[in-house]
C-alpha cells in the first residue's frame, strides 16, 4: 500500500471525531506503519530488556484511541501529536508500575542484603516525565512542542500547523524547553545525590 495522502488521513480522522467509529477502522491501517516508526523511535531510547515490544505499544494506543470519543481531529500531524503523548503516557505508567514493583509492590520478603534498584533508564523516564508535567503546569505550549517534536518526531513545520504558530515561534519555544528541562531534571538529579 502507498503513503496515504495527508487529505485522506485528516478526512478520516474528521469522520471519526464526528462519531463514524468505522472510519478508525479506516485510519489504522493507512497511518500503522507510520506509528510503527514512532513506535520504534520511543523503543530504541528504552532499555534492551524492556517488556513492550514496538507491536504492543502500537497496539496499546490503539486501544486506547478507541476510548477517544469527542475529539476534534486538525489534520495528520494532530494525530500523530497525541499518539506520541499516549506512546510517552504509556511508557512512564510502565516505568512507574516497574518502579513500584521494585520497592515492594509485589511485597515480597528480600534479604537485607540485596536492595532493590531502580534502573536508572526508568529513574531517567520517571524524571523527564515529572518535568514535562511541570512544565505544562506552567507553559502548556512548550511542553506540547517537546512531546510532538521529541517524542512524536513531527518537524517544526508540522508543530506549528498544529499549535497555529510560525514555525520561528515553534523553534524559540522548543530551544528555551530544552534549557528548561535540563535545568529541571539535573536540579532533581542534584537533590537526589
Amino acid at each position: 500500500m502507498g503513503v496515504p495522502s495527508p487529505d485522506e488521513v485528516t478526512r478520516l480522522l474528521v469522520d471519526w471525531g464526528n462519531g463514524n467509529q468505522a472510519a478508525l477502522d479506516d485510519l489504522i491501517p493507512l497511518v500503522y506503519d507510520e506509528l510503527r516508526r514512532l513506535a520504534g523511535r520511543y523503543m530504541r531510547r528504552e532499555s534492551q530488556d524492556h517488556t513492550l515490544q514496538t507491536s504492543a505499544l502500537v497496539n496499546e494506543v490503539y486501544l486506547r484511541f478507541i476510548d477517544q470519543k469527542s475529539v476534534k481531529w486538525q489534520n495528520r500531524a494532530h494525530f500523530f501529536g497525541v499518539a506520541a503523548q499516549l506512546m510517552r503516557r504509556i511508557l512512564v505508567d510502565h516505568a512507574r508500575s516497574r518502579s513500584r514493583a521494585k520497592r515492594g509492590g509485589g511485597a515480597q520478603m528480600v534479604s537485607l542484603v540485596a536492595q532493590a534498584v531502580i534502573p536508572s533508564e526508568v529513574a531517567e523516564v520517571i524524571a523527564l516525565d515529572d518535568a514535562l508535567k511541570n512544565l505544562a503546569e506552567m507553559d502548556p505550549r512548550k511542553s506540547q512542542i517537546v512531546e510532538m517534536k521529541f517524542f512524536g518526531g513531527l518537524t517544526t513545520e508540522e508543530v506549528a500547523e498544529v499549535l497555529k504558530v510560525t514555525s520561528r515561534t515553534v523553534e524559540r519555544e522548543w530551544r528555551k524547553a530544552r534549557i528548561w528541562l535540563h535545568r529541571e531534571i539535573s536540579k532533581g538529579e542534584t537533590n537526589e545525590a
